[in-house]
């Protein structure tokens, strides 16, 4: 494992000399513009272990993504090797059937202090969810992105962070439903707080979330990658191209389902990525919007 290798893969040629807020901010957009988020290791006979080494390989070396207990443990690495002062936190995403936040500590995310400010960086939350940049942790402050306007609230007891985003103007009308669409302009992502984490902390959600029935990750192959105007998504056969325009205030979302004899096109195309297995496309019912 060494920085040249992951910092050719994310296409990253500056100087980290400086340890300072542009810097990171260079690196986490990079990361999002050129690793997916996907879960495909769940839907072609691979398991996704914490063992950064593989995480390494994986991701790095054989041109693949991750969900967030690969991404942003290899981004925490990243950081720490740099030597930018890095804390893992674990964060519970917020469920829209529960109408609360999950139970699990599901989502692996970053506290970074430079300059004796605390930011959040996350490069593996996926869809319009997905911050370019990492975030300053000062509650109730709009922070304004490609995606929207996200906020750290300081709730007392944990941190929340939401987003109020655009319409969504969907250019394919028969996909003007779709439950994939998201038609609200504000929303909770998740919560977390700032109580340090070790890797061992999530290996049992790392299990349950790839195996368990219930767990959307079995029930969805997912695949998205951010793009300089939007983001690009596979989920189950419905391919999606969001290109955002907030000088129109809308998303423009074009939807298309494919074959499957087009997804190893699709994913080598758009998201550059080649499966050592054939990949088992799954789309159960279960809620999840881009």
């Amino acid at each position: 494992m060494n920085l040249e290798e992951y910092f050719q893969r994310i296409g990253f040629h500056g100087s980290y000399d400086k340890l300072d807020l542009p810097t990171l901010k260079l690196i986490h957009k990079q990361h999002i513009m050129s690793i997916p988020f996907e879960n495909l290791s769940v839907h072609c006979g691979e398991r996704i272990v914490m063992d950064l080494q593989v995480v390494f390989n994986k991701v790095v070396r054989s041109s693949r993504g991750g969900w967030c207990l690969e991404n942003n443990f290899l981004f925490g690495w990243v950081l720490r090797e740099m030597g930018y002062d890095t804390t893992t936190l674990s964060s519970r995403v917020f469920n829209s059937i529960l109408n609360d936040f999950g139970p699990l500590d599901s989502h692996l995310i970053n506290r970074v202090i430079i300059d004796g400010k605390a930011y959040i960086a996350d490069v593996s939350f996926g869809v319009s969810s997905q911050v370019r940049e990492p975030l300053e942790l000062v509650s109730g402050k709009d922070q304004p992105q490609a995606a929207g306007v996200f906020r750290l609230v300081d709730r007392g007891d944990m941190w929340v962070l939401e987003k109020t985003g655009r319409k969504p103007e969907v250019v394919n009308p028969e996909y003007a439903k779709s439950n994939l669409v998201n038609r609200k302009e504000t929303k909770l992502i998740y919560c977390f707080t700032l109580e340090p984490r070790e890797a061992k902390h999530f290996f049992e959600v790392n299990h349950t979330l790839q195996t368990n029935p219930t767990s959307l990750f079995t029930n969805k192959s997912i695949c998205s990658l951010q793009t300089p105007t939007g983001f690009k998504a596979l989920i189950g056969w419905t391919y999606s191209e969001v290109t955002y325009k907030p000088e129109e205030g809308v998303d423009v979302l074009d939807m298309r389902d494919i074959t499957d004899e087009e997804i190893e096109q699709i994913l080598k195309d758009q998201f550059n990525i080649k499966l050592p297995n054939k990949l088992q496309v799954v789309s159960n019912k279960t809620f999840y919007t881009l």
